[in-house]
């Protein structure tokens, strides 16, 4: 009896231990993310989570399109290393906590070989640390607030010396020197405004007024009133998604006029003018590094299989060009390193060019950035941008504005 009490145990042990062993390969499973999980066969698995609902739908539903777009055309013309890409798509519904959830989804079970995605900058924060522990790697589309560098995150959108310190530079020069801070309450626009800040001390500009709203916020009233109050010269704007609508509207409402005060957008596109109204943006301005009506044979090209595939009523943006671009590289980056390997595509991506829609693009090996001309715009009419000031070349990122005396107390150890 107690020999087979003995063995019982022995048995128990045994299987436990091969149990324990399992969780601990499926655990590095979930954290390697190399070629033999993620493109087995004639496949190869690319996670895509934008919000599909929520308050960002508005802005994220159209880089989706897009990044489908280009992983279909890759597929066209033989995939990627002779084997098709299959999208897993998620829904990260504006909501940052289910960012990080979809991501670790996307990595662990879906077992992707990358990931693009996310537009706020509180939706990166809440999927930086998951695709660090897990070491898979994150291609985000739009432009933010700099002050980051990760090793698993791709930026394909402009970093801060890309759009906001030139942008404010040039409604200095051009627009007057009176600033109202308008932005969403989150990380992006508070960071942001604290460069301007910054800038405007050393560019001889005066801050008149800093207001927050919450993201999804439709009452603007009492913000228009202190607008009013102040009499800026310039309302740069930083707010997301769907309170532009209401904000445009119900300044259009008080009878203020794109005459009477400049307003300069940094989230606002293509995309956002079909949502709010040409009829109460036009002859605002936007910084962004490309425009539907950017002239290259690329993007030519690019407007016209957009506009087939999608309906000829949809318009091109910066982060919808981000977002085809990134998909674009990564590929190119997998081809170059013959492998989904995390390491060995972050290796081949280093420096790697692309003449995207935007024009020629470049990954700058150490920050993982892209070279990316700066652009500013005016709403037009027909719902376009009429271009009226760019960098001429692209411009190396500086993620950290180390090349701003005024930046240094700003700058933060990575």
């Amino acid at each position: 009896m107690r020999k087979n009490v003995w063995k019982s145990g022995v048995f128990v042990l045994l299987a436990s231990m091969l149990v324990l062993a399992g969780c601990g390969k499926n655990e590095n499973k979930a954290a390697s993310t190399n070629e033999a999980e993620s493109d087995s066969g004639n496949e190869i698995k690319v996670g895509i989570l934008h919000s599909l609902s929520g308050t960002m739908a508005i802005s994220e539903v159209s880089v989706k399109d897009a990044e489908m777009m280009a992983i279909d055309e890759i597929n066209a013309k033989g995939g990627v290393l002779g084997k098709k890409l299959v999208p897993v798509v998620e829904d990260g519904a504006s909501d940052w906590p289910t960012f990080a959830e979809k991501a670790r989804k996307l990595i662990s079970e879906d077992e992707v070989a990358t990931v693009f995605g996310g537009w706020t900058s509180s939706s990166r924060k809440a999927m930086l640390p998951v695709f660090e522990e897990l070491k898979s790697l994150l291609w985000y589309p739009v432009q933010y607030e700099g002050l980051e560098q990760s090793p698993n995150i791709m930026y394909t959108g402009a970093t801060t010396n890309q759009q906001i310190v030139p942008a404010v530079s040039w409604l200095l020069e051009n627009h007057g020197k009176r600033f109202f801070l308008l932005g969403s309450d989150y990380v992006f626009p508070r960071t942001a405004n604290k460069i301007i800040k910054e800038q405007l001390k050393v560019e001889s500009g005066e801050l008149v007024g800093e207001e927050y709203t919450p993201l999804g916020h439709t009452d603007y009233a009492t913000v228009i009133a202190k607008i009013k109050e102040a009499k800026p010269d310039v309302i740069f704007n930083t707010l997301n998604g769907d309170s532009n609508v209401a904000f445009f509207k119900q300044m259009k409402d008080a009878g203020i006029s794109p005459k009477d005060i400049t307003t300069l957008s940094v989230s606002v596109a293509e995309e956002e003018i079909r949502g709010i109204g040409v009829d109460v943006l036009a002859g605002t301005y936007a910084a962004w590094n490309y425009y539907q009506t950017t002239d290259t044979p690329a993007n030519k090209t690019f407007v016209e299989n957009y506009k087939k595939k999608y309906g000829a009523d949809r318009v091109t943006a910066d982060p919808i060009e981000a977002g085809y671009d990134a998909v674009y590289l990564w590929a190119a980056a997998v081809e170059k390193a013959g492998s989904t390997d995390v390491e060995k595509v972050k290796e081949a991506a280093k420096e790697l060019e692309w003449d995207a829609p935007e024009g020629k693009v470049k990954i700058d090996g150490e920050t993982q950035h892209l070279y990316k001309t700066v652009r500013i715009g005016e709403v037009q009419s027909d719902g376009q941008f009429k271009e009226v000031w760019n960098s001429g070349d692209p411009v190396k990122p500086d993620p950290y504005l180390k090349g701003y005396t005024w930046a240094a107390s700003l700058s933060e150890s990575k």
